[in-house]
C-alpha cells in the first residue's frame, strides 16, 4: 500500500500540479490587482459605480439579482486564463518542443533507440535494454581495436547473461 503511495507522490504529474497551483495563486493575485486598480476605475468612470457588483442589479422582495457581479467574475476568469496561457502554458510548450527537437537530432545521429521504441516496457526493462546496447557497443569497439593486433595477444571475453 505504501509503495503505491510513494510511486504516486514521486510521479512528475504531482509536482507539475503543485507548481500549477502555486503559479495559479500568484497569477490570481496579479490579475485581481489589475482588475481592482485599472478595470474598476474605468467602470466607475463609465457607469458611475465603483465596481460591477451593482451594475445591472435589481431587487425584488428584498432579494437582489446582480448580473454585474457575474460579469465581473467572468472578466476576472478570462484575464486569469489569458495570463496563465501566455505566461505559463506557451513558454512550457515552447521549451518542450525545443527539447523534443534536440532529442530528435540526437536520435538521428545515433542508432535506433530500442528502449524508447517499446513504450509498453517497464522502466527497469528499458534500462536493461539500454545497458545491453551499451555492452554490445563496447564489445564491438573492443573487437575492432583488437582486430589489427596480433593474434598472439591474450584477449579477455566478457559474457553477461540476461533474463
Amino acid at each position: 500500500m505504501l509503495d503505491g503511495f510513494k510511486k504516486f507522490i514521486a510521479r512528475g504529474n504531482m509536482v507539475d500540479m503543485a507548481v500549477g497551483v502555486v503559479m495559479g495563486g500568484a497569477v490570481t493575485a496579479v490579475v485581481n490587482a489589475i482588475v481592482e486598480g485599472v478595470l474598476n476605475p474605468f467602470i466607475a468612470m463609465i457607469f458611475g459605480k465603483p465596481n460591477m457588483d451593482g451594475l445591472l442589479a435589481f431587487t425584488v422582495n428584498n432579494s437582489t439579482v446582480s448580473f454585474g457581479k457575474v460579469l465581473g467574475s467572468l472578466i476576472n476568469f478570462l484575464i486569469i486564463a489569458i495570463a496563465v496561457y501566455f505566461c505559463i502554458v506557451v513558454p512550457i510548450n515552447k521549451l518542450r518542443d525545443m527539447s523534443e527537437k534536440a532529442m530528435a537530432k540526437l536520435k538521428k545521429g545515433g542508432d535506433e533507440d530500442v528502449a524508447a521504441s517499446q513504450p509498453d516496457l517497464s522502466p527497469e526493462e528499458q534500462t536493461v535494454i539500454l545497458l545491453q546496447d551499451i555492452r554490445n557497443s563496447l564489445a564491438a569497439q573492443q573487437a575492432a581495436a583488437a582486430a589489427p593486433a596480433t593474434s598472439a595477444a591474450p584477449t579477455a571475453t566478457v559474457t553477461v547473461e540476461s533474463k
